[in-house]
């Protein structure tokens, strides 16, 4: 018989509460952590299921691969770094203003930054995944790419900006050279300090926008 009635002495089965895995944001809070700490060459799955208790063979089940779990790591990222560019570009200030904080969200804060460093990482990689995670990675380049076109837009029509012809085309040469600059930082190169980046890139959207 079992139910309220069952004798009180017997051995009572393993809490599911105890047990269950933790969310899935948890997890990829954690990874983000450690390799913000660490680095990411330090980051592996025993040591991250000690962080958030779970066993390297449960984070497997649950994520198949470490690539994949990386990969929706950078996915979790993107999504928070994804409010605050919607929330800085909504801003009701001058379009050049918000270019700014464009330019500022999307430049690495320095040196091993964990987001550009999880990137770098999963760009290397891209030969040797499946054409799904490359796809993938296209959905997070072309959320900032929309984001760029429709702010050139919206400042030529309102002649706060220059207007630059082809704006899917200027786009991509703004992130081509938003790229190389974030590269140099996040690998620490001498003379590519965030500050400095900053400044050659506000030079350069003043002499081509303006």
């Amino acid at each position: 018989m079992t139910g309220s009635g069952a004798d009180s002495g017997a051995a009572k089965p393993p809490s599911r509460r105890r047990n269950a895995a933790p969310p899935r944001e948890t997890v990829l809070a954690a990874a983000m952590s450690s390799i913000a700490e660490h680095g990411l060459e330090r980051l592996t799955m025993a040591g991250l299921g000690r962080e958030v208790g779970m066993s390297s063979g449960h984070l497997l089940y649950y994520f198949r691969s470490k690539d994949e779990l990386l990969l929706q790591t950078l996915e979790w990222s993107e999504e928070q770094l994804g409010m605050d560019r919607r929330a800085a570009l909504a801003r009701q200030v001058p379009v050049r203003e918000r270019l700014d904080a464009y330019v500022d969200l999307y430049v690495p804060a320095g040196p091993r930054d964990p987001h550009w460093a999880l990137w770098l990482e999963l760009w290397n990689r891209s030969h040797a995944v499946d054409e799904e995670a490359r796809a993938r990675l296209l959905d997070i380049e072309l959320s900032w790419h929309r984001d760029l076109v429709a702010l050139l837009v919206e400042g030529a029509s309102r002649s706060e900006l220059r207007t630059v012809g082809d704006a899917d085309r200027f786009a991509t040469r703004i992130r081509a050279l938003l790229d190389g600059f974030s590269t140099h930082v996040a690998m620490g190169l001498p003379g590519s300090e965030r500050t400095q980046v900053l400044v050659q890139i506000g030079e350069f959207l003043d002499e081509t926008l303006h």
